[in-house]
């Protein structure tokens, strides 16, 4: 059956949704999955077996004859497309390599083909069968391919269930066993997950470690795990009274069972992932926030007297952050938060992260930032990461720099300069790919890195130097107003910026995230009153220009790019529009000029900022 996404302006309405095609208002639908699991894991061994139920209902208007599962953990095993990306890639992750050789003759080695049997990651689907009835599958490297016995017809609803077992790899990137930090076990992309079919059709890349994608729906997880560990992660704990650990109410009695197992029984709505980490040695705190929010920090106990203190300390900044991203892209919709110490660095997923522990305040405070943007930038606006990293990663970027720079008190005119240079750099080096590169594809993790996180940054702090910052900012609502609890593209976030400043975007997003297309802008030349400006570079934009007379006065002014069909909120004289194919533009001014500066905002991406000021001697 096809339902309506309710709004989420209450607080916590947590229908669990897909979207119905409405004659004359909307064609857009999702498909739907609903997990039921029960894991029993051996924390010995670091192997587990699995039962899985899942309906699916295909809220698509075609009929499948075929589904599709990613098996994460097997691309830890040697020779997988993980292993052969790094034996390829000229940079590879230094998380997922040995290096060797001399100072002279550096190498590295894969960290995957050196792993044992009893080290790799693997997830065995030993039995699967559609509503009852057998069907018939093959492992192929992370992708499980089933063919149906019967095909799933538009509106219906088809249940799976499935027997597996798993081994959980040593870590190596983001999932895994025993951290360099001691952490047990970081459990992240670890189950049989449907793939994601939408209107592109089915998303089934092979897993070379960068991002994902999901399909939305409710997840019921039942863990039966040693009862010395503690567990954090996705959705909310069932059972808290028979299981302790700091979840239950101090006011009532345990009821711990006997034996050497407690069963966690976690209920997750509306979500596109589970993820969850465990360990014996976890310090659980519980940070209540004013408006219900529950924030959970589960961190080690054996850290460093400076790392415990910056772990206590996290703890209030993140209801800042929280409240911060809540009030300037949409209201967080969940009852609780986690920041689970575990993994490799840092790394979002459904209702928590999971980052690196033995860090610095400011590292420990910028890296839960950036994670907790992430709940809003690729979670509840679900973006494909895989196709385009740079919205999730920019956008993140973005918005967890102004938090920063607003609730540290730092006080920069413009928070994302770092991000400036990196492109700077990236543009100089010559290896700068199109944002629209599948991550898989990027030729550098290099290039990957600086275009996904600096350049994705500059699409928004850029487009408040072309629509306005209180644009972007309304923008950014109307964004997560709209599409929420779905999966944007990058005309989404375009349509919502021209329609809340009635400005036209759609070079902007073709030039800047299509093409390699860099901004080059100079004053080519002052004479008396008349001042000509050149486009040097093969994007165009609308220019900010500041004129010094040589009276000392000064004055403003701006020129629309022909192609906007409108412009920016400004107190600036405006000018006549500048046409993208007209390589020069002049314009006469009241007074002899003195100077002439281009974009003293430095908001726009000029590669060559040299020729942005010209003085007359």
């Amino acid at each position: 059956m096809r339902k309506i996404i309710y709004s989420i302006g209450c607080l916590f309405l947590l229908s669990s949704t897909s979207f119905a095609q409405k004659k004359g208002k909307t064609n857009y639908w999702q498909q739907e999955v609903d997990y039921t699991m029960d894991i029993d894991m051996d924390v010995k061994k670091y192997q587990y077996k699995g039962k899985q139920k899942l309906v699916y209902t295909n809220n698509s208007p075609d009929v499948l004859d075929k589904v599709f599962y990613h098996l994460y953990f097997n691309a830890f095993q040697p020779n997988s497309q993980m292993d052969a990306r790094l034996h390829t890639i000229e940079d590879p992750d230094g998380r997922m390599v040995n290096k060797t050789g001399t100072k002279e003759e550096p190498k590295v080695e894969s960290r995957i083909a050196k792993l044992n049997p009893d080290e790799i990651g693997y997830i065995k689907v030993n039995s699967l069968k559609q509503n009852g009835k057998k069907v018939s599958y093959e492992t192929v490297g992370t992708i499980l391919e089933v063919t149906l016995h019967k095909p799933i017809q538009p509106g219906q609803k088809a249940t799976f269930e499935m027997d597996f077992d798993a081994q959980v790899p040593v870590q190596i990137r983001r999932s895994g066993r025993n951290s360099k930090e001691g952490v047990a076990l970081s459990m992240t992309q670890w189950y049989p997950k449907m793939a994601e079919y939408d209107f592109e059709g089915w998303h089934t890349p092979p897993y070379i470690a960068r991002e994902f994608h999901g399909v939305w729906g409710d997840f019921d997880v039942t863990l039966h795990i040693d009862k010395s560990y503690t567990v954090g992660g996705t959705g909310r704990l069932q059972n808290p009274q028979e299981v302790g650990h700091g979840y239950e109410d101090k006011s009532k009695k345990l009821k711990l069972p006997k034996g050497k197992k407690l069963t966690w029984n976690f209920k997750g709505e509306n979500i596109h992932d589970f993820a969850w980490a465990a360990d014996p040695e976890y310090i659980h705190d519980i940070y209540k926030m004013k408006n219900g929010i529950d924030l959970h920090f589960l961190y080690k106990k054996t850290l460093a007297e400076n790392y415990l203190e910056n772990w206590k300390k996290l703890q209030p900044k993140t209801a800042e952050l929280m409240n911060y991203f809540s009030e300037n892209i949409g209201q967080y919709p969940y009852k609780q938060y986690s920041v689970l110490q575990g993994g490799d660095g840092g790394m979002e997923y459904a209702q928590c992260t999971l980052i690196t522990g033995k860090r610095s305040w400011g590292s420990l405070f910028g890296v839960t930032a950036h994670e907790l943007a992430h709940t809003w930038f690729q979670f509840l606006l679900a973006t494909n990461e895989s196709k385009h990293p740079w919205m999730d990663e920019g956008f993140t970027t973005y918005i967890s720099n102004k938090a920063t720079n607003d609730i540290l008190g730092k006080g920069e005119v413009n928070p994302h300069k770092g991000s400036y240079r990196g492109y700077s750099y990236l543009v100089s080096t010559g290896k700068e790919e199109p944002l629209s590169t599948h991550a898989d594809r990027y030729n550098t993790n290099f290039a990957y890195g600086v275009g996904s996180y600096s350049k994705g940054n500059i699409f928004l702090s850029q487009l408040e130097y072309i629509i306005g910052a209180e644009n972007v900012a309304k923008a950014l609502k109307k964004y997560f107003s709209d599409f929420s609890f779905k999966h944007p593209t990058p005309n989404d976030i375009k349509r919502s910026a021209e329609k809340v400043s009635g400005i036209h975007l759609d070079w902007y997003l073709n030039e800047w995230t299509q093409t390699n297309h860099r901004i080059d802008y100079g004053v080519k030349s002052i004479n008396n009153k008349e001042v000509t400006l050149e486009r040097i570079g093969e994007m165009p934009m609308p220019i900010d220009v500041e004129v010094t007379y040589a009276d000392g006065t000064t004055q403003s002014f701006y020129i629309p790019l022909e192609i906007m069909r409108g412009h920016k909120a400004t107190n600036a004289t405006l000018l006549k529009d500048w046409g993208w194919a007209y390589p020069t533009y002049t314009f006469e001014t009241a007074k002899p000029v003195k100077s002439v500066q281009i974009d003293k905002s430095g908001l726009m991406a000029d590669v060559d900022v040299n020729n942005n000021v010209l003085v007359i001697e």
